[in-house]
């Protein structure tokens, strides 16, 4: 339907799979530091089922009538196909958690954005931030948002792959549209209205992508000095800046798509916290405005028509870590343990990152760096 991203290299993600596990298997990783962290709940098998019988939506037909502009030709064929299918927003949901997911009320529901392929990144999160628990009381529960391949072949293989982890560990969110970078608002969208019904009681919501490192401790800390029915949206706060309108950029916008050349006040889409009275608040706006292919930019359009705004926080770093002195590494666990979130992390790196601020005796200062 919509943008054709690269295929990944199977083959390739499947050896990062197997080293993954292979690492996972042989290192015992500890939790985080005792005296922060509740006790684990009890690991339960989900109660997996396969989904009842649906009546499955209309099929979504292209608006043939943006094909006449005179400026459609010359687009970019991602660009045309989001503009064909921009309306549609009704899709067969493949799997979901079970019921239990939030049967009971949720502190802190993590709502990671993942694509098909990305099996060892799940995996690794499944056993390090985004681990199931309770900190310092609160619950913790984590969703995979996904979406399928544009390939018939490998959407197959991909969707079996995710219907055995939705029976392990009950945890994937997946729908029948084309998982693309112009289609991570669908993600944002959908899931919106999955939360409305099934899981409301979810005080706080933590979005972010697969390969970001979270610091989940930190968060719940930081949440619970905040009511969960007040606005609360927080990030790294990107402003006055707007669309890019060179073609040959991942971030490309025509003014076909918009013509508006200032974009509203958003944060960064690596990862953000927002409250469940803003979770409503955003629903409300995206039921009503037009779909923006850059979901982080349409999430601040959404908060601009509902009169509310994102704000800053600097424990969030979607454009990464910088260390001070070029002798010391940006890696080191002592620029982390008092952040919230950083963006861009390759699995082994979460592993190794969450060992070393899960170490009670970690030490900061030039005799106690551990990399």
């Amino acid at each position: 339907m919509r943008l054709l991203r690269p295929r990944p290299d199977v083959s390739l993600v499947l050896a990062l799979a197997a080293v993954v596990l292979l690492l996972l298997s042989s290192t015992s990783l500890p939790s985080c530091p005792g005296p922060e962290m509740g006790p684990e709940e009890p690991q339960e098998v989900p109660t997996w089922s396969p989904l009842p019988a649906r009546a499955a939506p209309a099929p979504c037909r292209a608006n043939l009538s943006m094909a006449q502009h005179p400026d459609f030709a010359a687009l970019p064929a991602h660009v045309r196909d989001f503009l064909l299918y921009r309306h549609c927003r009704d899709f067969a949901l493949l799997q979901e958690p079970p019921a239990a997911k939030c049967a009971r009320p949720v502190f802190l529901l993590l709502a990671i954005k993942s694509s098909p392929a990305n099996y060892g990144r799940r995996q690794v999160l499944r056993v390090t931030w985004a681990r199931e628990r309770q900190v310092h009381g609160a619950p913790l529960r984590r969703l995979f948002l996904v979406g399928s391949d544009r390939d018939q072949r490998q959407a197959r293989k991909f969707n079996r792959l995710l219907e055995l982890e939705a029976r392990a560990y009950g945890d994937i969110l997946q729908w029948d549209f084309h998982d693309s970078f112009f289609n991570l608002t669908l993600k944002q969208v959908l899931f919106l209205e999955w939360q409305r019904t099934h899981c409301p009681n979810a005080s706080f919501v933590l979005s972010g992508d697969d390969d970001v490192f979270a610091h989940t401790d930190n968060m719940v800390t930081y949440l619970q000095d905040h009511d969960p029915d007040s606005h609360l949206f927080v990030g790294h706060l990107i402003q006055n800046v707007g669309p890019i309108r060179v073609p040959w950029s991942k971030y490309f916008v025509p003014k076909l798509v918009s013509e508006d050349e200032h974009y509203p006040p958003y944060c960064g889409g690596g990862g953000f916290l927002l409250s469940r009275f803003t979770v409503a608040a955003l629903r409300g706006a995206a039921r009503v405005l037009p779909v923006f292919p850059i979901d982080d930019v349409f999430l601040g359009m959404c908060l601009q028509q509902q009169g509310l705004a994102p704000a800053w926080h600097d424990g969030v770093r979607t454009a990464g870590v910088h260390s001070p002195s070029p002798r010391l590494s940006s890696f080191d666990p002592c620029f982390y343990r008092g952040l919230l979130l950083v963006h861009r992390f390759l699995p082994f790196e979460i592993v190794l990152m969450w060992d070393a601020l899960s170490r009670p005796q970690l030490v900061c200062g030039k005799q106690g760096r551990v990399y």
